[in-house]
């Protein structure tokens, strides 16, 4: 189930729903203890192979490629300009560069038309609900319309 929270937003005053994450982040073990239990890997294995997914992505990006992992998605840097935009092509140099990005593309399935039919890592049967509202089903009849409440959204 995904939660969302009721936002305003400043610019037109218009209200939206705001995915919002809850509970503690799952860590590097966890995620390894999943991986090992769906394959054939000990949870070290794993764990190994998460710690270094990092640095090899980043070693491949900074050569300027761009970095597809089957069933997960395209990882790619993107430069960061600063604001000083140059009137002409001969003006424009490295230094205007502020900063990098790493951007990333989920993976897609698409059908004969080319239209998007599944996106990895994106469940098509997402439950929404209202952070900090009970459903019918699991309201205990106390009155508390809390549900899901008892950890802190480190995100929101």
């Amino acid at each position: 189930m995904m939660f969302y929270k009721k936002t305003q937003q400043k610019i037109n005053g218009l209200w939206y729903p705001q995915s919002i994450t809850w509970g503690k982040t799952v860590t590097s073990n966890q995620v390894a203890d999943q991986l090992a239990l769906l394959s054939t890997v000990t949870r070290g294995d794993a764990y190994a192979i998460i710690k270094n997914l990092g640095s090899v992505l980043s070693l491949y990006m900074a050569q300027g490629r761009t970095v597809k992992i089957d069933g997960v998605g395209t990882f790619y840097y993107t430069a960061a300009a600063n604001k000083n935009g140059v009137k002409t092509s001969k003006e424009v140099s490295a230094s205007q560069i502020a900063g990098v990005r790493v951007r990333f593309i989920p993976e897609v399935e698409r059908d004969i038309n080319n239209k998007v039919v599944t996106r990895s890592m994106v469940d098509s049967n997402i439950c929404w609900e209202e952070w900090g509202k009970t459903s019918a089903s699991s309201n205990d009849g106390n009155g508390d319309d809390t549900g899901g409440g008892e950890e802190e959204n480190p995100l929101g």
